[in-house]
């Protein structure tokens, strides 16, 4: 039996953010970011061509990266994400629409909450996780108290995770991390420098595989 995305995700613990990255470049940093050890990728419907992007990193990385859709902002938004292909959904909020509508379709949904009311309602609604966002606003030491009543519900923390911070932030038990600009960083795409985009992925492959327990 194949693993589920959530599976996945549990054991990889990283999910790459594309946003705003050339149009043309998503091949190759997909390819970078394989090379450096990164499995799960996001593409923001703000980025200029993003279904077209998932459409053609579905094609290309079928059988080494799962491909998602981020910044999904409604229902229609979902719709079309997943008629390009796109393997599981990604909120910056939660919108109860999207979340039953994901279910629905069988589709992995992560709905982006900040407080335990929205966690709960989103975990109730059946989300098989919630993205903790902007986890680095309050500290990352928040997500450390909320998980003390709120253990039991599987959060992805996004924003504000870095080099620095990210052994710290697995620790106080999320799933997975959402890294953005501190790991595909669009100078060095600009610049064609994916080189560093591969460098920069196994530092933060090498830390999670340094200590933190996997599950």
């Amino acid at each position: 039996m194949s693993r589920s995305i959530m599976e996945q995700l549990e054991e990889d613990k990283i999910i790459a953010i594309l946003r705003g990255i050339p149009a043309g470049t998503g091949e190759k940093v997909a390819e970078a970011l394989y090379d450096g050890g990164i499995h799960f990728l996001e593409v923001t419907l703000d980025t200029e061509g993003a279904l077209g992007m998932i459409r053609s990193l579905r094609r290309v990385y079928d059988e080494k990266l799962k491909i998602g859709a981020g910044t999904v902002l409604s229902v229609a938004d979902a719709e079309a994400a997943l008629e390009a292909g796109a393997e599981y959904i990604v909120s910056p909020h939660f919108d109860e629409e999207i979340v039953t509508y994901c279910l629905s379709k069988n589709v992995t949904v992560l709905p982006g909450t900040m407080t335990p009311t929205e966690m709960v309602r989103a975990t109730n609604l059946g989300a098989p996780a919630v993205k903790v966002f902007p986890a680095g606003a309050l500290g990352v030491k928040y997500i450390k108290d909320v998980r003390g009543p709120l253990g039991h519900i599987s959060m992805v923390a996004t924003g504000g995770v870095n080099l620095e911070n990210i052994e710290e932030v697995l620790q106080y038990g999320v799933k997975a991390v959402g890294l953005g600009g501190n790991l595909v960083d669009n100078h060095w795409v600009s610049e064609g420098k994916y080189e560093e985009i591969t460098k920069r992925a196994k530092e933060y492959v090498s830390k999670i595989e340094g200590g933190v327990v996997h599950g």
